[in-house]
């Protein structure tokens, strides 16, 4: 019988592997990410496709002029134009006010083009009426994966043509090697790609588990020594996984850690900030910091971590289990976590379709941005991460509602009180598409209770303070980076500006039309067209979908006019 809802049913998660590769390259995953608190070291048998050298790109320039634009600082600080920034090399060197809305510029009090002496290679762009970012962070960004089927190209230029121009690889898990050269030719600009800092998954590249304390410490000298910036955890044995996280400390490396359900009983959140541990990602290990009344959470009997259905299902009932907002223990661990200057990475995007599975599913960028392969990944599978569709209900969607609405309140809370919190997304996985998940991500701090100018600060600023880069990168300030987002639109007033796909407006025509997108993005001075980006992303899933015999569809994009209707049409729908 054809499957109706999947009538494309490849009998692997890849089409470009033998089957019996592509079903270890699933459990390798699997392990990776499912297994590492009980068996370090695991980790993906073969790496992406590596990005190629760079052929996009215009500068640096010994002088670039961004003229006339609103100017988002990433403070905090509210929008300022019209605003001239002088850009040398890779280095924002002035910033500055000139004139007020509306009225006319004196060309006496712009920063000059070419002053006295100047001779180097210049460049002006009038940005009257735009609005420009520091570049956007991705706290939580997983470079693809070779059971997504996803080439470096293809990831890097969805996060650069959403603006977003420094990632955190929490794991590295195409390798070290692999994520260690990317940042390498990153930050020499040989291949169009954002920052990278890389945090190793614990255990990485060891054949054996852990079993004493000077083991991790020489684990986390070695992956210093290679050029780490941190290390990703998922738990471990207590006194293993303090002896690590003291070490990175001593070393200068900084820290993440997913606190998973198989250590969480025994190192929660608490546990892991007080030994020094710089950020946690998700949720995980928060709410069990937050029990009560109870000291493990309420798992059904027949609960199996290894099924994702069970996994996931009973994490969405875990907030309502801790301690109520306002309570003696919720203030008590709010008042640690501030103490200890703590970051918290939600990254909320990442579980939404927990709570709205067919929104996440039929998210109109998937047609055009989404790989035939990723999309595979995507669908219900028992042996791929993320994909725990197997029978999920109405009642699992209102769970992870409550579930939703009980951490928005802490993490609201959290940051009026003084706490750093990120955006980081996580895609790859669960139907989040990297680029088009993080900008979602924004829109869900907004739900959260987060002002504009919030999200804003915890997607650059924020971000730069988690990974100790904020004298280089995070706002828009003489003497850092030239790391800048210019859209067309105002993202304060509706953040889907910022997606690849825009936003909806009728024009003055009654027509609908898609505006928005990010026109420039900035990383070390040189000047990248987003939408050039974006259009060679969907030109790899029109080709991959060719080749594959799928459907390719094109549905409008910012800038695209229908053609007129019949406008004397009587159907009354």
């Amino acid at each position: 019988m054809p499957n109706r809802l999947w009538p494309h049913r490849p009998s692997s998660r890849s089409t470009s592997l033998p089957r019996s590769l592509r079903t270890a390259a699933c459990l390798a995953l699997v392990l990776c990410w499912l297994l590492t608190p009980l068996t370090a070291g695991a980790e993906q048998e073969e790496s992406i496709e590596p990005a190629p050298p760079r052929a996009e790109g215009q500068g640096p320039y010994a002088r670039l002029l961004l003229r006339g634009a609103t100017v988002i600082a990433g403070t905090g600080a509210p929008p300022i134009g019209p605003v001239d920034i002088v850009i040398e090399g890779n280095r924002i060197v002035e910033v500055k006010s000139v004139g007020n809305p509306g009225a006319p510029i004196d060309p006496e009090d712009r920063p000059k083009l070419r002053p006295d002496g100047f001779t180097g290679m210049a460049r002006e762009i009038d940005l009257s009426g735009d609005y420009i970012l520091p570049g956007l962070i991705d706290m939580h960004g997983h470079i693809g994966g070779k059971a997504q089927g996803t080439p470096a190209e293809y990831v890097f230029k969805l996060w650069m043509g959403h603006g977003i121009t420094t990632i955190r690889d929490p794991a590295c898990g195409n390798g070290i090697e692999f994520c260690l050269d990317h940042k390498k030719k990153s930050a020499a600009n040989q291949i169009t790609a954002p920052r990278i800092e890389a945090y190793v998954v614990f255990g990485q590249g060891r054949d054996e588990p852990f079993t004493e304390p000077q083991q991790a410490r020489d684990w986390v000298a070695k992956v210093a020594k290679q050029g780490a910036d941190g290390l990703k955890f998922f738990g471990y044995r207590p006194d293993i996984m303090r002896a690590a996280i003291e070490e990175a400390n001593a070393r200068g490396l900084r820290s993440a850690c997913h606190h998973a359900q198989l250590d969480v009983a025994r190192v929660n959140v608490l546990d892991t900030a007080r030994w020094g541990l710089t950020s946690m990602e998700h949720w995980y290990g928060l709410p069990e910091a937050l029990f009560d009344d109870r000291t493990i959470q309420d798992y059904p009997v027949d609960y199996n971590y290894a099924n994702e259905a069970h996994r996931f299902g009973q994490a969405g009932r875990l907030w309502l289990q801790a301690a109520d907002p306002g309570s003696e223990r919720w203030n008590a661990v709010i008042e640690e976590l501030l103490a200890l200057d703590f970051t918290i990475d939600p990254t909320l995007t990442i579980y939404e379709a927990s709570r709205d599975l067919m929104r996440a599913r039929r998210a109109e960028w998937h047609d055009e941005y989404t790989l035939p392969s990723l999309w595979d990944f995507f669908r219900p599978h028992r042996k791929a991460h993320g994909s725990y569709w197997f029978d999920w209900t109405t009642e699992d969607e209102v769970a992870w509602r409550s579930n939703y609405q009980r951490w928005m309140i802490f993490l609201n809370e959290y940051k009026n009180r003084g706490g750093r919190v990120t955006a980081g997304s996580d895609s790859g996985y669960i139907y989040k598409l990297y680029g088009f998940g993080y900008i979602r991500e924004l829109e869900l701090l907004r739900e959260a209770g987060f002002h504009p100018l919030e999200v804003i600060r915890a997607a650059t600023l924020s971000g730069a303070e988690a990974l100790g880069l904020d004298d280089q990168i995070g706002s828009i300030e003489p003497g850092k980076l030239a790391d800048l987002v210019v859209v067309e639109e105002n993202p304060l007033a509706n953040l889907k500006v910022l997606y690849a796909t825009g936003a909806i407006r009728l024009d003055a025509d009654n027509w609908p039309q898609r505006v928005g997108g990010v026109r420039w993005t900035i990383k070390d001075g040189i000047l990248y067209d987003a939408r050039k980006l974006l259009a060679d992303v969907r030109r790899m899933v029109a080709e991959a979908k060719e080749r594959e015999g799928r459907q390719i569809v094109q549905p409008g994009l910012p800038g695209d006019k229908p053609a007129p209707k019949d406008t004397d049409s009587t159907d009354g729908r």
